[in-house]
């Protein structure tokens, strides 16, 4: 057993052993969390809180399912996929089967950043060309290769590579073309496609375009119909490949689809797409999908590519038992029913607080963007701030922001979120809402802001 430790020595010697650029949620105050079931986590005084943060935690916290498939198999075998075994055949079948017929080869890793590296190494291998497309706000991963092509980072950074290249972030609420434009994805296309020609006229040319299939660290975003169908024709035009990055939203979130980028149409199939954050349930499991034709091309490098841990059999074990779990509780349907009933609460709610601006998502995967004035649009990031600081003091709520302005408070909860969960978090932004709203409530706001900038959000 390890040692049990006070809070505040716990927190001593985080502050001491672990890298400081290594940040806690709730930085002011930190919860220490001890355990966890479900959607719920409790501390090290057997508080609870409703957890609507962690999409790692697929299924639920310490899904019982889980934990035995990954015991059982960790008491009999676990070796390097070099050793021929049947689960990592076994579990690339299961998903084979949720993805188009052309995406039918898999190469397994360990975390999303490792899967998007991949993908863009195969991208670059297959079309023998440099240069990535990617959205504003974009961010792909902590590995040098991810910050160069995530502008959410690089900008913070070295700033941008000569062979990256930025497109809009299609917003239909806050971008330039908004939900008034009559056809916003064909619109926030033609700028890739603009963007496309730019980057020939200087001679250079397109490997991929690189993007999740909704937008997560952008702000919860839905693409507009008919978007990502257009971006693909001018990038394979141009020579490139469609990179689909699923890691945020992948394995049902949405509810009506078991991959986000279905929800651009049935016609529409990326060439390469990644997975990662839910595939373990919180175990270290991740993967690339794509065609036989882009396989065939990394295969013809001469190089052997090998993952240590990638499709170990746990690793597999574990995925497998989370593709049982998610069948068998129906966890697709209840983000489909639970979903639509959290975006119905906060769309009244928007009615009662004009500093609501949009309600957005779609399943288990939604926000509300927070703003000081309906007509201008301009963020709020001051009382979103606020209110996550309060739904953890006084309601035991975990919830964070996101977005450019971090104005944009986003629910993305295990996937056991329940109506009687919605229910309790919209009852509690409404309270704390109607107590902004007074001139002596947004002085205290201020106040509080100002004393306590150190709030951070996990990415």
């Amino acid at each position: 057993m390890a040692l049990e430790l006070s809070k505040e020595e716990t927190l001593e010697k985080r502050k001491r052993l672990i890298g400081q650029s290594c940040r806690l949620f709730y930085s002011d105050d930190p919860v220490k969390i001890v355990r966890a079931r479900g959607q719920y986590l409790y501390d090290e005084n057997g508080k609870r809180y409703l957890d609507c943060i962690s999409n790692v935690q697929h299924v639920g916290h310490c899904h019982p399912s889980i934990t035995k498939a990954a015991a059982a198999q960790m008491d009999l075998l676990n070796t390097n996929s070099r050793f021929l075994h049947d689960n990592i055949v076994l579990y690339a079948e299961r998903l084979a089967a949720t993805l188009p017929e052309r995406l039918c080869v898999f190469y397994f890793v360990n975390s999303g950043s490792e899967a998007n590296d991949l993908a863009l190494r195969l991208a670059q291998q297959y079309t023998q060309h440099e240069d990535v497309i990617v959205l504003d706000h974009a961010y792909h991963g902590h590995l040098k290769s991810l910050i160069d092509i995530s502008p959410y980072k690089f900008r913070k950074l070295t700033g941008q590579k000569e062979w990256v290249h930025v497109a809009p972030l299609p917003d239909t609420y806050s971008g330039m073309y908004r939900e008034d434009h009559p056809n916003p994805g064909q619109a926030y296309a033609d700028t890739v496609k603009d963007l496309i020609e730019e980057v020939h006229r200087k001679g250079r040319k397109i490997s991929a375009f690189f993007a999740e299939s909704l937008p997560s660290v952008g702000g919860q975003i839905i693409l507009p119909h008919g978007y990502s169908t257009k971006v693909a024709e001018y990038v394979r035009s141009a020579g490139g490949v469609f990179v689909a990055d699923e890691v945020q939203t992948g394995f049902g979130r949405l509810g009506s689809h078991f991959w986000a980028f279905q929800q651009q149409g049935e016609s529409f199939c990326p060439d390469i797409v990644t997975m990662g954050k839910p595939m373990g349930n919180g175990h270290p499991l991740a993967c690339v999908a794509t065609t036989e034709e882009i396989a065939g091309a990394f295969t013809a490098n001469g190089v052997e590519y090998f993952n240590t841990f990638g499709g170990n059999p746990v690793s597999c074990a574990i995925g497998l038992a989370v593709l049982d779990v998610i069948e068998k509780e129906d966890l697709r349907g209840n983000a489909t029913r639970v979903g639509a009933h959290l975006k119905d609460l906060l769309t009244k709610l928007q009615t009662r607080h004009r500093i609501i601006g949009d309600v957005r998502g779609a399943g288990l995967f939604a926000g509300i963007e927070l703003v000081k004035d309906r007509e201008k649009r301009t963020p709020a990031t001051e009382t979103a701030a606020l209110l996550v600081k309060r739904l953890k003091e006084e309601d035991k709520i975990c919830i964070s922001t996101d977005g450019p302005w971090e104005s944009v408070v986003k629910f993305k909860p295990p996937m056991c979120f329940s109506m009687e969960d919605a229910d309790l978090v919209v009852q509690c932004i409404d309270r704390i809402l109607t107590g902004t709203g007074s001139e002596e409530m947004q002085e205290v706001t201020l106040l509080i802001i100002l004393s306590q900038l150190e709030f951070t959000c996990l990415k």
